[in-house]
């Protein structure tokens, strides 16, 4: 719910609107044609001196910067290789295998192996990266899944009933 200050109003009180409604409530402050102040809610926007509801535009928005906060999210190549072993008992020159050994399946086919190659080599896995979500549906992972993992470097959460985490495993014999 958006708030105004009208006209005639002094300095003491536009100073003290400002505070309350921006810097206390986190509201937009806009000043409407007339000098009237408005204290406008994320969701709202000022248009021609009327105040209109904005959401669909701000969940976009606001769906829009937590896709590029995710994609920005990044973990070791340790602590990738290390949760790949523990949900599945892989390591990274297993899933170059598998991705060679799969040839031109539907799967693999957008997979370069040799770029892929170099990008185990990385230090550090951002989640944005295309080579995460190709490997984790050949692992068997949904996005979801590789979303929380990145978050929380939890391996748990690829071993969940979130995903088909079943579809590929490797045992090693120790």
């Amino acid at each position: 719910m958006s708030y105004k200050l009208e006209k005639p109003y002094t300095s003491t009180q536009r100073a003290d609107f400002i505070v309350l409604h921006n810097h206390q409530n986190g509201r937009k402050i806009e000043e409407g044609a007339n000098g009237e102040l408005f204290a406008l809610e994320p969701f709202e926007k000022l248009v021609n001196g009327q105040v209109v509801d904005n959401t669909a535009e701000y969940e976009a928005e606001l769906a829009e910067k937590e896709a590029e906060r995710i994609a920005m999210l990044n973990l070791t190549a340790a602590d990738v290789e290390r949760a790949i072993y523990k949900a599945k008992g892989m390591d990274f020159e297993d899933i170059i295998q598998l991705i060679s050994d799969q040839g031109d399946s539907d799967q693999v086919t957008k997979i370069d192996v040799k770029a892929l190659k170099i990008e185990l080599n990385a230090n550090n896995f951002y989640r944005g990266n295309p080579y995460i979500d190709a490997v984790g549906t050949i692992l068997g992972f949904t996005k979801e899944q590789l979303d929380e993992f990145f978050e929380t470097n939890d391996y748990t959460k690829l071993i969940s009933d979130q995903g088909s985490s079943d579809q590929v495993t490797k045992t090693h014999n120790s």
